[in-house]
């Protein structure tokens, strides 16, 4: 499945701010922050990526191609749970 234009920018703007949440993160390992600091802001980006992978997800079964591809469709949403 090819993921449409629109999805694909909005995807590529979300994986962006993930990077920049990621670079954050580093920085403040590097810095000595706290603990909970750093917990929360993990948690924080990987709650982001999971939903990026829940609107590809959702790109795929509205795509009038894929209807028939409930199988497959299941099996990318279990792998981001």
């Amino acid at each position: 499945m090819r993921v449409p234009e629109e999805v694909s920018r909005d995807v590529v703007t979300r994986l962006r701010r993930v990077e920049g949440q990621i670079r954050g993160i580093q920085r403040l390992v590097e810095e000595g922050s706290e603990c909970r600091d750093v917990v929360t802001q993990l948690a924080a980006a990987q709650a982001a990526l999971d939903r990026v992978g829940f609107k590809l997800v959702a790109a795929a079964l509205t795509d009038p191609e894929r209807t028939g591809d409930v199988d497959e469709l299941e099996k990318l949403f279990l792998k981001l749970t």
